[in-house]
Order: structure tokens, then sequence, then C-alpha cells
């Protein structure tokens, strides 16, 4: 019978993978990776749940690890983590890597973008269009492609 437990040695390794790439580009790229207007290129990770489920810790931890270190404070750290670790979630139940990258776009739209409205004193609708249209750009011009290649190459084949 094959084990089916989540939490193995192989999948917290690759989880804790993850939460460090996703820390790492988010600040490599940290000048536009927070703010009222960000452009937060680690959210193309976000679509990796859709293929590969030890993605939504690492993602979390990633998003709280970075959170804290260069976010909106508590707030951020609360919220943005918790809207990642939604939308990761979220992603892996999606039937379609097109439908995949909704979670993130319309999560962090609303929740990223309403306390950062509240934070920053800009108006809610203009920071949930600025939150929505970077995580657009960013899940469906480089997320669906990356997962359109892990996908397309098998990579993931030889650590199953």
């Amino acid at each position: 019978m094959e084990n089916k437990r989540f939490f193995t040695t192989h999948r917290i390794a690759l989880s804790a993978l993850i939460a460090a790439l996703y820390t790492g580009i988010t600040f490599v790229l940290a000048p536009i990776s927070f703010g009222p207007v960000q452009f937060r290129v680690s959210e193309a990770l976000t679509l990796l749940p859709f293929c590969l489920p030890e993605a939504v810790p690492g993602l979390f931890i990633g998003c709280l690890v970075s959170n804290m270190l260069g976010g909106f404070g508590l707030t951020d750290i609360i919220l943005g983590s918790a809207a990642t670790l939604a939308a990761a979630w979220m992603t892996a139940k999606m039937p379609n890597v097109w439908l995949a990258a909704l979670p993130p776009v319309v999560i962090n739209a609303v929740v990223v973008g309403a306390y950062i409205a509240v934070l920053s004193a800009t108006p809610m609708l203009l920071s949930m269009l600025y939150i929505g249209v970077s995580q657009a750009v960013i899940c469906y011009a480089i997320g669906i492609p990356l997962i359109l290649y892990i996908k397309r190459s098998k990579i993931l084949e030889k650590y199953r």
C-alpha cells in the first residue's frame, strides 16, 4: 500500500525550497515587490499548487517571511500571507491552468488591495485595480508559461 502522508521529508524539503525561492525573488526585486503599486514577480509561483501540492505551505511561508521583512507591518504579515495561502489552496483545486491563475489574481486584488488602500491612503478601487492588474500580468504572463513548461518538460516526474 502506498504511503499517502502529506508531510514526508521530501515534501517538506520541496515546500521549504519554494518558500526560499519566493522570498529570494521578492527581495532581489524588492523595489518593485512592496508598496501601493507593486509588481511582485514571485507571485508567479502561486500557480505551482496546480501541479505541485507541496507548494501551498511553501508559498505561505515564503510570503510570510517576505512580508515580515519588508511589507506593511503586522497587517501585511497576517492578511497578505493568509491571502496567499487561500489563493494557493484554491489554485490546487482548479481544473485547468487558465482557471488556476484566477485565485491569486482575485484574492490578492481584493484582500491586499483593500488593506494597502487603508494603510497607504490610496483610493480603495484604485488600490484593488493596481494589485489586480499586476497580479494578472504576473500570473498570466509568467506563471502560466512556467506551469506549462513544467508540465511539458515532465521535470517533476523524476521527483515523485
